[in-house]
């Protein structure tokens, strides 16, 4: 029986999008004017194409004049703000390579992703739940209390030189939004044109980490080609058109907000809806029924809490048409609730990550339910899948289960100075490896079974145990320290640290542990569980069995039925 190689490409009658974001969005603000372009209902900004063009225009004329150079790296740290959206556009138009930085970042991590992408410019919100940004800033760089706006010399953030504070209130070193917004008056809006008419679409415009396996998270160097065109293509996945109102309640520094959000919406003139800075299942309900969104976006995890939330009985959803779910695979009871009662008949999955601009395979509106919960959907267009046998590197033939490869204009330029990490990850003929086991079935839908490597997927968080065993490895009183992900009913999994003291260090509790990562890893990374050993389950050539771990720790846990 002759059976079909585990190999798809994606066709489409549509060609990519050769441009910069920047000549995108004009084009889109001069075909779309007076359509709304960007609603943020807690900040109370509600803006047309022609007036966020404008806004646009001013922040990358304010940049120009603060020496926002082409090809400088322009750090953000901020929850969901349209400030964030002017930092995105105005970088894309300016030529500067944004740099995402996740709003649970805290000092530890903040520093790392300055350095390593050797950021210019920080513009940062000032506080945001828990974290006090401007506090951690002044900890790291404590010279700006001291400096000029746009003169740091820190010596902890070598090339740091400015600081955009987004608070009203003046703070010392750094500049206040609006004032910084008002240098845009030195720069003439034909000094802009000329900036932007200069760039090309190959051009690196972004930088996102991802949590590695070496323990340091590697920053994925993404171009204007790489997401103006997956945004375009999930959109019209979607059937998008300017007559669509999305409402983005993920996070704007990962791909699913800034990319299949944002650049989703003004590829076609739809509009962008921020319901809150972060995720409130209340705020997303009540943008739904007042603004007539016609699509939504969530990880399950979202989607729960929205139809378990008191106000769902009094929202009116039935405006809703499409919106995807990402991070993990939905169960189908969820999906089913969320076709039925919230009228989404047209909700999609989409799988992919940061390196690949993200998606790489999406299902279709008309997918039948069964295809919608058990896959990952079939392969974009103008991208190919393949999946191989991880040891020879060969295709499999159709049904079997190997490593997952992505190839095509979504793939990575590089990981931000980091050549090795970058040849492991791309192989010489363009594959993008996944490090995810999956199967490909007749009909070239992709089934995800597993990750070669250890990740956990928390609540639609990737978290890399070895990034948290290092930071673990950092207390005094800890001698070895193994992490591993065990099921959880409400994240999808936890974090459990199975930890060997130094000799005389039996003093240390889980909550004192707790305590030392609060602060400096993000909360998603702090495990849930930890267990005090003195031995690990080793093969007989020494090296650590995870699973052996993870099946100890399930069994004591008493989490079999999870």
């Amino acid at each position: 029986m002759n059976t079909l190689p585990s190999y798809t490409s994606g066709v489409s009658a549509k060609p990519l999008l050769g441009m910069t974001i920047g000549d995108m969005f004009d084009a889109t603000a001069s075909l779309h004017p007076d359509n709304d372009a960007l609603i943020v209902l807690h900040q109370g900004i509600r803006w047309t194409y022609r007036e966020l063009q404008n806004q646009v225009n001013i922040c990358a004329r304010a940049m120009l004049a603060a020496g926002v150079r082409r090809g400088d790296r322009v750090a953000i740290w901020s929850p969901n703000r349209y400030e964030w959206t002017l930092t995105q556009f105005a970088t894309a138009k300016v030529g500067a390579i944004l740099v995402n930085i996740n709003p649970a970042y805290r000092t530890h991590e903040l520093e790392y992703a300055l350095n390593q992408s050797e950021a210019r410019f920080l513009i940062t919100a000032d506080k945001f739940k828990t974290s006090d940004y401007r506090g951690m800033i002044y900890e790291l760089a404590p010279e700006l209390k001291m400096s000029a706006e746009g003169q740091l010399h820190a010596q902890k953030l070598p090339e740091l030189k400015g600081v955009i504070n987004l608070d009203n209130v003046k703070h010392p070193g750094m500049w206040r939004w609006q004032d910084f917004m008002d240098l845009a008056d030195e720069i003439p809006q034909e000094v802009l044109d000329d900036v932007q008419s200069g760039l090309q679409f190959d051009d690196p415009i972004n930088i996102q980490y991802t949590s590695g396996t070496t323990g340091f998270p590697k920053g994925a160097t993404l171009s204007h080609h790489n997401i103006l065109n997956n945004g375009y293509f999930v959109a019209e996945s979607m059937g998008f058109t300017h007559l669509d109102r999305l409402v983005i309640p993920v996070p704007l520094y990962h791909c699913f907000g800034m990319v299949m959000g944002n650049l989703g919406c003004v590829t076609h003139g739809a509009t962008m809806i921020y319901p809150d800075e972060g995720f409130e299942p209340g705020s997303v309900l009540k943008a739904v029924h007042q603004e007539r969104a016609t699509a939504l976006y969530g990880v399950p995890t979202m989607f729960i809490a929205e139809l378990n939330h008191p106000d769902f009985a009094h929202s009116d959803l039935s405006s809703l048409r499409t919106g995807i779910m990402a991070g993990s695979l939905c169960p189908t009871e969820i999906m089913k609730q969320v076709i039925h009662k919230m009228n989404m008949k047209e909700v999609q999955i989409a799988y992919g990550m940061t390196e690949t601009s993200p998606v790489s395979t999406q299902t279709g509106a008309n997918d039948p339910l069964e295809k919608r919960v058990t896959t990952v959907g079939r392969t974009q267009p103008h991208l190919e899948s393949k999946i191989i046998d991880p040891v020879t590197g060969r295709i499999l033939p159709r049904g079997q289960v190997g490593e997952l490869c992505t190839r095509g204009y979504s793939v990575m330029l590089k990981y931000w100075n980091n050549e090795k990490g970058t040849a492991e990850a791309i192989d010489e003929s363009g594959w993008m490896h996944t490090g995810d086991l999956a199967s490909m079935d007749e009909e070239g839908y992709i089934q995800i079974v597993g990750r070669i490597k250890d990740m956990v997927i928390r609540g639609g968080e990737n978290i890399y145990p070895k990034e948290v065993e290092e930071f673990l490895y950092t207390h005094p009183s800890i001698a070895e320290v193994q992490v591993t992900g065990i099921p959880d009913a409400k994240y999808g999994e936890e974090l459990i640290a199975w930890i060997k003291l130094q000799p005389g260090a039996d003093e240390v509790t889980e909550e004192a542990l707790r305590d030392f990562c609060k602060g400096k890893i993000t909360h998603f990374k702090i495990p849930r569980y930890f267990k005090f050993v003195d031995t690990f389950p080793m093969t007989v050539t020494g090296k650590i069995q995870k699973f052996k771990m993870r099946e100890i720790s399930i069994k004591e846990l008493g989490l079999e039925d999870v």
